[in-house]
């Protein structure tokens, strides 16, 4: 009986043997193995390959399972499917007999696990043949996966542009708030959605004045403040929109309460009052505000509420300014 020390007789030296089947076994006659290739020892980093039995290592399929290694010497030359019983990577292999005319040599390559295989045990291009065909699949997988890759950040960095690009259309640069298409895009989408809400239009009080003596760094100045003030005094879902020079246009979700939105009003037009420094200067602004709400109409429209808006913060300019005027009321 051979032992598992003993050199098999292929007729060509192990480095030879190594080198164009890296995946080889050599089997005595009770099916141990005798000698391992390279690749296939990675696939078990904790068991010496040498002297263990070939069955308690895979499990051999044809058509049927494969019990022992007489099975395998019926099979000789025929595909073999082989699946590793630790690990259960699946390989192929074929089997031929030895020189001795006892042993086997099995030479076994991966199927459709060498992906999982190479990720698993950290298989490179030396682990192959030089003419296996795997060599050029790894070669062409990480090249899609590359690919891919660069694909899927091009695609984010363009996802990431165009975002930016459409933010930048429907914002206001001077002061960051939604400017007058963003206003008329979230004004038909509520009135779509048919959301109750309130529309309040503002224009500043005393606002040329600050311009025409200080200057438009000053006015700009004032602008951004006046935003602040804005967003200060209403919630994070509602939409501030600068509409026009010293324009806004606040929309409030679900805010249709006459005493409620007055209150709003009132504290906008306090925060505006606050004094406003620039250059050591004070500038002083205050607020006429315009409001109505869907509940004035039966189908309301943008056209429609704007312009009640519009001519209640003209009547708010009227009785005096600093002070928040509702349609109809």
């Amino acid at each position: 009986m051979d032992g598992p020390a003993s050199f098999p007789d292929v007729g060509l030296s192990l480095a030879v043997l190594d080198r164009v089947m890296p995946m080889h076994l050599c089997l005595d006659r009770q099916g141990r193995v005798t000698a391992a290739g390279p690749t296939l020892a990675k696939l078990f980093p904790d068991q010496p390959l040498v002297g263990e039995d070939l069955f308690g290592l895979f499990d051999l399929r044809r058509t049927a399972a494969i019990r022992d290694i007489s099975g395998v010497r019926a099979r000789l030359g025929q595909l073999l499917s082989v699946t590793q019983r630790k690990g259960a990577i699946a390989l192929r292999g074929i089997a031929v007999p030895l020189a001795d005319g006892g042993g086997l040599l099995l030479n076994l390559s991966f199927g459709s696990s060498v992906m999982e295989a190479v990720r698993r045990y950290g298989l490179t291009n030396a682990d192959f043949a030089p003419t296996d065909l795997t060599v050029e699949l790894l070669y062409l997988v990480e090249a899609n996966a590359a690919v891919r890759s660069e694909l899927s950040a091009l695609n984010a960095r363009l996802e990431g542009a165009r975002s930016a690009a459409q933010e930048q259309a429907l914002t206001d640069t001077l002061t960051g708030l939604r400017n007058r298409r963003a206003m008329d895009m979230a004004l038909e989408r509520m009135l779509a959605e048919g959301t109750p809400f309130a529309l309040l239009h503002l224009d500043l009080d005393y606002f040329k004045a600050v311009n025409d003596s200080l200057g438009h760094a000053a006015g700009d100045h004032v602008l951004r403040e006046a935003a602040l003030a804005v967003i200060s005094a209403t919630r994070a879902g509602d939409t501030v929109a600068r509409v026009g020079g010293d324009e806004f246009v606040i929309l409030l979700p679900g805010q249709t309460d006459a005493k409620r939105l007055q209150g709003i009003a009132d504290r906008i037009i306090a925060r505006l009052e606050t004094p406003i420094m620039f250059e050591g200067q004070q500038c002083r602004i205050s607020g006429s505000i315009g409001i109505t709400t869907t509940l004035r109409y039966a189908q309301p429209t943008p056209q429609e509420m704007m312009a009640d808006a519009d001519a209640a913060l003209y009547a708010s300019k009227h009785a005096g300014r600093g002070r928040a005027t509702i349609g109809g009321v």
